[in-house]
């Protein structure tokens, strides 16, 4: 049985729509720059396969250098998706789970901006909490996660290891899940909160993981429905690059497929798991044996815990400042 509702994921949603639609509108133009950029690349890469009498190829490899400069433009500007984005659609969504009224319109992308600056000043602090986060995650799961856990089928290594792939993909988004207890915990260091909740998770991953089936087939079966659907419109949107074809009709789908995933799909992953955790973990404490299994796996857990002591003697430092400035 899984542990979250449908039916209270599609509400939240609803409550959101907002911020769905901010989000709908930051992937739309990241889209259309892929493309505009992968096009940019087919006209340049078509002129000088021209000069040198192959033009198709030209413009089929240039239209690849181009989707890959628009990879990186995108991997640059991760840091601010992650923080106004993702921890921004988290912010509004604990607030809603906590029974808090938050604003419409435009006012709560406002809304969500403001509580994320509360918890976390700056956008590389974030980021850097994520990161080390996604770093746990990662190793944790590649460690304990498996369908043969609650599956046992004899003699098929390689259908569990695709369908291990899939449960994966659907748990990425557990760092945003765990950025959720970091605001709803109103957690003054982060670092510290972020391993208690990554050992909640640890203790709890058999669940985890029946819950990651029902939302690696709901994920991926409408993902791969969303890509036959726009299938069609890249193939004619690629005939208007001059030269291309084949490989770049499926490139380009994809890439509508992913910016349609993540603006939509996605939140509904990520309020699911966040309903999980919250459910699961409800007056839990982290168990100390998980502590020291995740400290003897993963390096980054360790890191984690080196930020919390230097970021808690920080706060001991100012704190015994601002003792002594203030008046007797």
């Amino acid at each position: 049985m899984k542990d979250f509702s449908f039916k209270d994921v599609l509400e939240l949603m609803r409550k959101t729509a907002p911020f769905l639609i901010f989000r709908f509108l930051i992937y739309f133009v990241i889209t259309l720059c892929f493309v505009l950029i992968t096009g940019a690349g087919a006209g340049v890469g078509y002129g000088i396969g021209y000069i040198a009498n192959a033009a198709p190829a030209g413009g089929m490899w240039g239209g690849l250098v181009g989707f890959g400069v628009a990879s990186v433009i995108m991997y640059f500007i991760r840091e601010y998706l992650l923080y106004i984005v993702k921890a921004g659609h988290v912010a509004v969504l604990v607030s809603l789970l906590e029974g808090k009224e938050i604003p419409g319109g435009r006012g709560q992308v406002d809304y969500a901006r403001q509580v994320v600056q509360e918890r976390f000043a700056t956008s590389s602090l974030l980021f850097a909490v994520d990161q080390l986060i996604k770093g746990v995650l990662k190793t944790f799961n590649k460690a304990f996660m498996s369908v043969a856990t609650i599956i046992p089928i004899p003699g098929s290594k390689g259908l569990i290891r695709f369908v291990n792939t899939m449960l994966t993909l659907s748990l990425t988004y557990l760092d945003e899940v765990i950025l959720a207890y970091l605001i709803k915990t109103r957690a003054e260091n982060p670092w510290a909160a972020s391993r208690t909740a990554i050992i909640l998770y640890a203790q709890n991953y058999t669940k985890f993981l029946k819950n990651a089936v029902w939302l690696a087939i709901f994920v991926w079966v409408l993902t791969f429905m969303i890509f036959l659907l726009v299938l069609g419109p890249a193939a004619l949107l690629v005939k208007l690059f001059p030269g291309t074809g084949g490989p770049l009709t499926l490139i380009v789908a994809l890439v509508f497929a992913w910016g349609i995933k993540q603006a939509v799909i996605e939140p509904v992953a990520m309020i699911a798991l966040m309903q999980v955790f919250f459910r699961v973990t409800v007056g839990q404490t982290a168990d100390p044996e998980w502590e020291a299994r995740l400290e003897s796996i993963s390096m980054k857990f360790n890191e984690l815990k080196q930020k919390a002591h230097k970021a808690q003697k920080e706060q001991s430092a100012q704190s015994g400042v601002s003792q002594e400035e203030s008046p007797s």
